[in-house]
């Protein structure tokens, strides 16, 4: 089992950037496939990038976020990270990452498909 405790939201101005981090604690975090969402007022939550459990797996991005976020990890730390760059306001929601059993990863990965989930952070854009 595995525990998420996400970090790094705030209130920023269209076109900053913001890093946020996910601190996992338990055993053999590089052997769980990683995920970001987000949900914002009256939608759905969705997913933003999703990454492989190893060193140099790859990674898988929301259409409307390529190119701007970065989705990263350091296993020797438990540690995941969300690069956000150019951030607009359709970026402002809450933001989860949630953990899965099992390091493969082919495509973005569905709400359905983690287990493990933090508490979210909330990011604001003002425009």
């Amino acid at each position: 089992q595995v525990q998420l405790v996400e970090s790094g939201g705030g209130l920023v101005q269209a076109g900053d950037s913001l890093r946020l981090s996910c601190a996992a604690s338990g055993r053999a975090f590089s052997m769980y496939a990683m995920g970001w969402f987000r949900q914002a007022p009256g939608r759905e939550r969705e997913p933003v990038a999703s990454i492989a459990g190893l060193a140099g797996g790859r990674s898988y991005y929301l259409n409307s976020v390529k190119g701007r976020f970065t989705i990263s990890r350091d296993n020797a730390k438990n540690m995941l990270y969300l690069q956000m760059d150019s951030l607009n306001a359709e970026d402002t929601a809450v933001y989860y990452c949630a953990a899965r059993s099992g390091p493969i990863v082919t495509r973005l990965l569905g709400m359905q498909e983690f287990a493990y989930w933090g508490q979210g952070t909330q990011v604001t854009v003002s425009s």
